[in-house]
């Protein structure tokens, strides 16, 4: 019994992951995207359904729901009850007549990275260039992706894209915002390090006795995990009287549309 009492508190370090779809971390003004937080829910025993809270910023949300429709920019997290909260995912709003779009997932090494240039509200951008770090790295002659197909650290940067538009004639080139990207290190490389990190640490048996290497010859040492933890991390939070996510009055981060002439040929 105190074993499974252990486990059960130890289960409570796992955090609700949050998910963010369609996956792109900038939308245009007046778009909506779904946000998803599916947790863990160590206290098995417990009769009452499972809710959620929902975090933008340090104010605490009203919807309890397992997905929320969001069309504010800010930052965004999670938390079910027994867990901790969720990594935070950032949105932003633009009133731009372009946008560069990354996913907000982690993009490791050996993985595809794709990143989308969006005329506002989905019209076709002409004369297609993406840049990295300034200097240009692919053209398309109408709307395209780009892809880079195995993703390495030399990746990483701020992107921008820029083109042209028919508003209702050809305009002159219009650039995005520039986008930081980071390709974090490869998954099983980064499992290694943290096994061998852990390898040269004591070993630890939840509620048995075990014998350390450097306490060999003096006698056995008792690693025990006491049941005695209780998780309460969440953001400070503030009661909103708002009704929902999705009429909150847009604030930081949303850029100024040009007009439609744009920009002149450069980097913002």
């Amino acid at each position: 019994m105190w074993e499974l009492t252990a486990l059960l508190l130890l289960a409570t370090l796992e955090k609700p992951i949050l998910s963010l779809h369609p996956p792109w971390t900038t939308i245009f003004k007046g778009e909506r995207v779904t946000l998803r937080c599916d947790g863990y829910h160590p206290l098995l025993l417990e009769l009452r359904p499972i809710s959620t809270l929902w975090y933008l910023g340090h104010l605490l949300l009203p919807s309890h729901k397992k997905s929320i429709e969001v069309q504010t920019p800010g930052v965004y997290r999670c938390q079910t009850r027994g867990a901790p909260v969720s990594d935070p995912i950032h949105l932003s709003v633009s009133n731009d007549w372009l946008i560069l779009q990354v996913p907000y997932a982690a993009v490791f090494e050996g993985e595809p990275l794709v990143m989308r240039c969006r005329g506002w509200y989905d019209k076709v951008v002409y004369k297609l260039h993406y840049y990295h770090d300034g200097q240009p790295v692919r053209y398309f002659h109408s709307s395209a992706n780009y892809t880079v197909p195995q993703a390495r650290a030399s990746d990483s940067g701020r992107y921008q894209c820029s083109g042209t538009m028919r508003i209702p004639v050809e305009s002159a080139p219009m650039f995005s915002a520039k986008v930081a990207v980071t390709v974090q290190e490869a998954r099983h490389a980064a499992a290694v390090r943290l096994l061998q990190v852990q390898s040269r640490r004591a070993p630890l048996r939840l509620g048995r006795r075990v014998h350390s290497p450097r306490a060999r010859g003096r006698g056995a040492g008792i690693a025990l995990v006491r049941g005695c933890y209780h998780h309460s991390q969440r953001p400070e939070t503030q009661p909103l009287a708002a009704a929902s996510g999705a009429g909150f009055s847009p604030g930081r981060g949303v850029h100024h549309r040009p007009g439609p002439t744009g920009r002149g040929f450069g980097a913002r």
